[in-house]
């Protein structure tokens, strides 16, 4: 890891955020128990408050066992949906909570899993640490996510190239490794909003991940040796036999333990039909059950 890295991801995450958003983000990781809490995600690029914001709120080191927490050390992280009112304007959240210690290892690439790298090697903002050390695990924790996914896009993407070639590869491999729904040319829209950024962050986190690279122009290409070459597709192959199979295990965990699933889907469905159901108590505690019940009541209210 080198200084300019951990100076470039420092000053990225502490982009100012507007007011009702750090509200949100602060009333959320106190009621999650939270040490520091993330922004990611398209509401950070456009601004939009009527969307759903992406949180995600790193906790401390989990205590003891049981079978909610070996979950959530082995299938993470945990999800929860949440509603804030700041100033007359409901803010409305999807929030990711894994342990902080958890989240420092994910970023290094280690496991068979690629979503935790792929989210941060994109913008995020550091809204909320509970103090100084904290805060250094966290930029940290996110320049290894970045030198991760530089290490894969360094193999996975062309001999040499612009750097938005060498992101644009990264990320549609992992997309075709994971569970996705993005529609066709989402990591065009994700580099679109800031491909300056993208284009200064690639060398840097090359250099942090030990990688050399020869520049002509604008044009790029890593030096990787062979067998580096070898072990990252190697690990690659890994990934994108066990990432959807990953992606599944997580869905099945959050039918069961999503907080908030019933207020989340009512919201979805009145933000894409335009149909408006009351969260009932047996919808809150049941969604899964309550489901077939909701799906009649929206095709009665649109036939």
């Amino acid at each position: 890891m080198t200084q300019t890295l951990l100076s470039f991801v420092a000053d990225e995450l502490d982009a100012a955020v507007s007011a009702p958003v750090a509200a949100a983000a602060e009333a959320v990781t106190r009621r999650l128990g939270g040490v520091a809490v993330l922004f990611y995600g398209s509401v950070l690029r456009t601004g939009d408050l009527d969307g759903v914001l992406d949180f995600y709120v790193l906790t401390p080191r989990l205590r003891g066992w049981g079978l909610r927490k070996l979950a959530t050390r082995t299938l993470w992280p945990d999800v929860s949906f949440h509603e804030v009112e700041v100033d007359g304007i409901m803010i409305r959240a999807k929030v990711a909570t894994l342990p902080l210690d958890i989240f420092c290892r994910a970023v290094e690439g280690r496991s068979v899993d690629t979503t935790i790298w792929t989210r941060f090697a994109q913008p995020a903002a550091l809204i909320w640490a509970a103090d100084a050390r904290v805060r250094d695990r966290v930029v940290r924790a996110v320049a290894y996510a970045t030198a991760t996914a530089a290490r894969f896009a360094a193999v996975l993407g062309p001999q040499h190239g612009a750097p938005a070639d060498f992101w644009l590869a990264l990320f549609r491999q992992t997309y075709s490794a994971e569970l996705r729904v993005e529609a066709p040319g989402r990591e065009r829209q994700i580099l679109a909003f800031v491909p300056e950024r993208f284009d200064r962050l690639l060398p840097l986190a090359w250099q942090g991940a030990g990688i050399g690279h020869r520049r002509q122009g604008g044009d790029y290409a890593p030096i990787v040796a062979e067998r580096d070459v070898r072990a990252t597709l190697a690990a690659w192959w890994l990934r994108q036999r066990l990432g959807k199979w990953l992606n599944v295990a997580r869905l099945v965990k959050a039918a069961f333990t999503f907080e908030g699933a019933g207020a989340y889907g009512l919201w979805k469905l009145r933000r894409h039909t335009g149909v408006d159901l009351p969260l009932t108590r047996w919808r809150e505690r049941h969604p899964i059950l309550a489901a077939p019940g909701v799906m009649w009541r929206v095709w009665q209210a649109r036939a």
